[in-house]
């Protein structure tokens, strides 16, 4: 998988504070139309051919300021915490967040103003990270989302419908499942490096409540994380493909009936398989449950140590709010996404007919992002028990409880209960 927006959640890496602030990006960008104040704009390093260039002729056009583009590789996510700590940051930046530590720092800068008038057109599901005590703290960007993928001639031929809960998802997985071909890819792992909060949300629960608490204090929670230790121990799933989720090669391969993966695999099924393919929400489970489709968006923020805060701000927003064609070209011509405004997604021509059209309807729908509040330390407590769960068979009550006990600790040390 390459670095790009399909990295909804930074890696851990091992950068150091003085490693992090060497590693400034080598490929620059001067705005050439600006002749205002001199600002600094950093792009975590994309994988899609053409990014690089379309950033730097945004900012090109830009005539109230010079805007100097600084594409970063490596752990962006560390570079740029580094950097706001110091004067050597950017003005204007991307980023995974912002994380609740950069806003109670006071790092990054109050958007509210620019944001409010078109806030309700923005998907409500990645606006919501961005918001701290009422105030916006960033402005999305672009959407990722991952899907579930299905070869209609196969589930048509094995007589199984397109699953819509996960125990239909289990049968289904189990029927499709033959000598030569999986009935379901989730990842090499099984599952348990990218379905995350997933399944939870599909039995109608969540990570952190709107009201701060832990959102999985619940007996469903067990009981839908314990199905995909069916699935692994029952052979249904695909392992050991030669590449992994993200990648939709096992499925084009008729190597899997479904497979889990990202929106950007759409444009490579598609002609690879013509109509033979479709899309679902990850299926819903128990009572409760609600088909859960996983969103992110990486957001545009400003530093709080900007020596040009009012330029930045206007800058973002003339970017970001204001050129409604970058955003859509930004979206849509180096990989495939989704735009963060509702109103772009409605217009863009890719996305209104057949797979696409239904994926940006489940994203609208039924999108949840990780909340505000789910820290870092929550996420390796969850995903080491989800591990556990499906790859060794740990009990999933006796799990739960353990990732519990992390995640209230971590909501009383951000000011909740």
């Amino acid at each position: 998988m390459t670095i790009g927006r399909r990295q909804l959640l930074a890696a851990a890496g091992g950068m150091t504070l003085a490693g992090a602030l060497a590693a400034c990006g080598s490929n620059t960008g001067r705005g050439g139309g600006g002749s205002g104040p001199a600002l600094s704009q950093w792009y975590h390093q994309y994988g899609e051919p053409g990014t690089q260039q379309a950033v730097k002729r945004y900012a090109a056009a830009y005539t109230k300021a010079s805007v100097t583009v600084q594409w970063r590789p490596g752990d962006y996510d560390r570079q740029t915490a580094a950097a706001l700590l110091t004067d050597a940051g950017p003005d204007v930046f991307e980023v995974n967040g912002p994380t609740l530590e950069q806003i109670q720092g006071g790092q990054v800068v109050d958007l509210t103003d620019l944001v409010a008038p078109v806030k309700d057109d923005f998907n409500q599901a990645v606006l919501a990270p961005k918001i701290w005590q009422d105030k916006i703290w960033g402005i999305p960007q672009t959407i990722d989302t991952q899907l579930l993928y299905y070869r209609p001639s196969m589930l048509k031929d094995a007589g199984v419908r397109p699953p819509q809960t996960v125990d239909e998802l289990v049968d289904a997985a189990r029927t499709l499942t033959t000598g030569k071909v999986k009935g379901l890819f989730l990842g090499n792992d099984g599952g348990a490096g990218v379905l995350g909060g997933t399944p939870l949300a599909a039995a109608g629960l969540s990570l952190i409540t709107a009201d701060g608490k832990a959102g999985f204090d619940d007996p469903a929670a067990a009981r839908v994380l314990g199905k995909f230790r069916q699935l692994y121990a029952g052979k249904a799933l695909l392992l050991g493909a030669p590449t992994d989720w993200s990648d939709p090669a096992a499925f084009i391969q008729g190597l899997t009936a479904m497979q889990w993966s990202g929106l950007w695999a759409l444009p490579q099924i598609k002609k690879a398989l013509g109509d033979d393919f479709g899309v679902l929400p990850f299926p819903a489970d128990g009572p409760d449950g609600k088909p859960a489709v996983p969103v992110g968006a990486y957001a545009t923020a400003v530093s709080a140590r900007s020596t040009h805060r009012s330029a930045a701000k206007d800058f973002a927003k003339w970017l970001w709010l204001d050129r409604t064609d970058y955003q859509r070209d930004f979206a849509l011509s180096y990989g495939f996404h989704i735009p963060a405004r509702i109103s772009l997604a409605k217009k863009a021509g890719q996305l209104r007919e057949g797979a696409a059209a239904d994926a940006v309807r489940f994203a609208t729908g039924h999108g949840f992002a990780e909340p505000l509040l789910w820290s870092s330390a929550d996420r390796t407590a969850y995903q080491d028990a989800l591990s556990r769960i499906i790859k060794d068979g740990a009990h999933p009550e006796t799990e739960l409880k353990a990732v519990l006990r992390t995640v209230r600790a971590e909501l009383q040390r951000a000011g909740k209960k």
